[in-house]
């Protein structure tokens, strides 16, 4: 084994292999981490258009409705705001259609307002605005209910402050309490475990790719069993290296880890050498043109993974090959271990039966397979040997 580690830390791929796949996971967790950090604080950034057709109620639409949310909003005409909709310098147009005011104080009508969102857009900033359409139309509703009362309590003789009191009372009778079970804190927490699938599996691909190199470089100067010893080895050395930078860099920002940082860094460990071994199968089976395989199973696993989408609102197709991809369950074990949930061991098990798969797989494809002659030797000039000899 002395004699194996020794020959392949003569090849710069060997070390390029382990350098990339550490990179990887310190720029994907430096960027991402700090590029998420605070996204929902900055909501108020977005921007929403009045469109007001309702002429004096509509202006005191305007007023209370700026003053409830937090966002830049413009009073614009129909068209100005359509424009700048289309452009994205507006995220939603809100419409005061003509006699809306009429509508909301007449009995037995119901007044409409208009939300008009550009889908083409950030999912983020769409989800914004679909919370703030329900917001707003909430506050207005509970507004209307209050005005009406007030109109019925002083048609019953009753003194207009004492209506305004009791109707009040009235409308503020049920109180909303929410609670939340295992809350993310911030945008760059929600992030992680999409980044670390992303990080670990472009590491753990790029690292099988330099490693194959080598070994093919090596070829017949070792044989299979010490080829395949020394696979094994910096697969779990580089690992357990890799996700503890990685995971302490993640700490280091900020990140939740509510089941405690060894646990974390145990899981992502096993997360990493999983992907690291799955990716190894694909070269070890098709050469080079794994990597093709490789770049597809990447794309798969974040699709199917539910880091973006939940995977119950994939097609049947999808879900069934999700089951197939380490990611699915790498994704729950992170966000059971970062934010809180059950049946983390059922992931790791699966996961440790994907690592035993492909590392048969690779196994069998490395023995059956016929070792190439060393590179040096496959170079060697006829002139040197016969002066040899």
């Amino acid at each position: 084994m002395k004699k194996a580690v020794l020959t392949y830390l003569k090849k710069p791929q060997t070390i390029i292999a382990v350098v990339v796949a550490l990179m990887a996971q310190l720029i994907f967790c430096m960027v991402w981490m700090t590029a998420y950090d605070g996204v929902l604080d900055r909501a108020d950034r977005l921007k929403i258009a009045i469109v007001n057709e309702d002429g004096a109620f509509g202006s005191k639409i305007e007023q209370q409705i700026k003053s409830k949310l937090p966002f830049k909003v413009a009073v614009l005409s129909k068209e100005q705001a359509l424009d700048a909709l289309l452009q994205r310098d507006v995220h939603l147009v809100l419409t005061i259609p003509e006699s809306f005011g009429k509508s909301l104080t007449a009995p037995g009508t119901r007044a409409k307002l208009t939300y008009t969102v550009n889908e083409s857009n950030p999912q983020l900033s769409k989800n914004v605005m679909q919370t703030v359409a329900t917001q707003v139309t909430e506050e207005l509703n509970r507004s209307a209910v209050l005005q009406g009362t007030e109109i019925v309590l002083q048609q019953l003789k009753l003194p207009s402050d004492q209506a305004s009191k009791i109707a009040q009372g009235l409308v503020n009778k049920v109180d909303a309490q929410v609670e939340s079970l295992n809350p993310v804190v911030g945008m760059h927490n929600q992030m992680v475990p999409m980044m670390l699938v992303l990080a670990s599996y472009v590491g753990a691909m790029m690292m099988a790719m330099n490693i194959h190199q080598a070994s093919e470089a090596i070829g017949s100067a070792l044989s299979k069993r010490q080829h395949l010893a020394f696979r094994s080895m910096i697969i779990v050395v580089a690992a357990a290296v890799i996700s503890f930078a990685g995971s302490s860099l993640i700490a280091a920002l900020g990140g939740q880890m509510k089941s405690g940082f060894g646990s974390f860094w145990l899981f992502h460990f096993l997360t990493l050498a999983t992907f690291m071994f799955f990716a190894q199968m694909f070269l070890a089976v098709f050469g080079m043109a794994g990597m093709f395989l490789n770049m597809a199973v990447l794309s798969l696993q974040l699709v199917t993974s539910g880091t973006i989408v939940p995977r119950e609102m994939l097609s049947s197709v999808y879900q069934w090959i999700s089951y197939f991809l380490p990611a699915t369950y790498s994704v729950e074990g992170i966000m059971n271990l970062q934010f809180g949930g059950v049946h983390t061991g059922k992931d790791a098990e699966l996961l440790l039966a994907t690592i035993l798969f492909s590392a048969a797989v690779t196994v069998g494809a490395i023995l059956i397979k016929k070792q190439e002659t060393p590179l040096a030797k496959k170079t060697a000039s006829p002139i040197n040997e016969f002066s040899v000899n």
